[in-house]
C-alpha cells in the first residue's frame, strides 16, 4: 500500500483513486426557464395535476398515473411514459418533499429507464418570481452508474420543453 502525505488519514493512493471517481460519478444540473404565467398556477398543477401533463406537454409526456397515495402529498408514486432522446421511455418516481413556501416539489426517480444509467436521480422543480415573470428551475442531483455514462443534459432540455408548453396552458 502507498501511503500519500504524513497527515493523520492515511489514505492509501486507492482509497483516493476511489474517491476521485466518486466524485466523478457524482453531479447536479440546473435549468432555469422564465415563464409568463403565475408561478403558483404552474406549481399547483405540477404538484395536485400531474395526470393532465400528457394534455399539456404531448411531445414530451404521454401518460401519467398515480400508482401510490394521493397526487400533491408527500409519499405519493406516479408512473411515466415520455419521449426522451427519440426514444418512449418509463420512469416511476416518488415526491420526496413538497415546500409550499418555495413553490417545490423534489421526486426521486427510482425506477424506470434512467435507472440503467444512474444509481440514483434526484429531481426538484420549483418556481420563483424574477421581476414580472416567474423562474421555473428545474435541478437534477444524481450518481452515475458508471464515469462513461453522459452527465443528464439532455434530460434538462426535456424539461424545459415540458416548461414551456405548461407554461403556454397555464396563461
Amino acid at each position: 500500500m502507498v501511503m500519500i502525505g504524513a497527515s493523520n488519514s492515511h489514505l492509501s493512493f486507492v482509497q483516493k483513486f476511489e474517491r476521485t471517481i466518486e466524485m466523478t460519478l457524482s453531479g447536479k444540473r440546473v435549468a432555469k426557464i422564465k415563464v409568463k404565467c403565475d408561478g403558483s398556477v404552474f406549481h399547483q398543477c405540477l404538484k395536485d395535476r400531474p395526470v393532465e401533463l400528457p394534455s399539456l406537454s404531448p411531445t414530451t409526456f404521454q401518460n401519467c398515473k398515480t400508482q401510490e397515495g394521493e397526487a400533491g402529498t408527500v409519499g405519493c408514486v406516479h408512473s411515466w411514459n415520455y419521449f426522451h432522446d427519440g426514444k418512449d421511455r418509463v420512469a416511476k418516481s416518488q415526491i420526496i418533499d413538497i415546500d409550499e413556501d418555495k413553490k417545490s416539489i423534489t421526486f426521486n426517480i427510482f425506477e424506470g429507464d434512467l435507472m440503467e444509467l444512474y444509481k440514483t436521480i434526484v429531481v426538484t422543480v420549483g418556481v420563483e418570481r424574477d421581476g414580472s415573470d416567474n423562474l421555473v428551475t428545474w435541478t437534477a442531483e444524481y450518481e452515475k452508474l458508471s464515469p462513461d455514462v453522459p452527465d443528464p443534459d439532455t434530460l434538462m432540455d426535456f424539461y424545459r420543453k415540458a416548461t414551456e408548453d405548461i407554461a403556454a396552458h397555464c396563461l
